[in-house]
């Protein structure tokens, strides 16, 4: 059993994340307030912090998980590596979609971070929504059977 410890949105394409300690997730919007919410394959990125924490130590510097652009960040649980699987979040029910590719945004903010984040789904899993709700920091995580 993981738990959420960080939840984060951004406004437009470029704009810098604004980190929160509760979220509506829903399935018209993703994360309330986030541009890349509308329904689709990408419409949640969940990020896991021990993929980020190798990330840091690999690039040897330690960068804020907000830099990854991601809406979730989990900790104490291994991300699926492929579609299909159901994250649970309280109430909301996640469907991962895909692998989130890194692109050259990271490459603007920190050098060799593209290429940090490329093995092993270090970049995040992508999710549809399939149940909303509500969501808060501490928040309990699991990968439904």
């Amino acid at each position: 059993m993981g738990r959420l410890v960080g939840i984060a949105r951004r406004e437009t394409k470029r704009a810098a994340m604004e980190t929160l300690e509760h979220a509506k997730i829903n399935m018209d919007t993703g994360v309330a307030g986030d541009f890349r919410g509308k329904p689709g394959r990408r419409q949640v990125t969940i990020l896991s912090a021990q993929a980020w924490q190798a990330v840091c130590d690999e690039l040897g510097k330690d960068i804020p998980w907000t830099v990854r652009r991601a809406n979730l960040l989990i900790d104490d649980l291994d991300l699926p590596k492929e579609a299909g699987h159901v994250i649970q979040i309280g109430d909301v029910q996640l469907r991962a979609t895909m692998e989130v590719d890194p692109c050259a945004r990271m490459e603007e903010q920190v050098s060799g971070l593209k290429k940090a984040l490329i093995p092993d789904w270090r970049g995040g899993v992508a999710c549809e929504v399939l149940a909303g709700g509500s969501v808060s920091l501490g928040d309990k995580v699991s990968i439904v059977e």
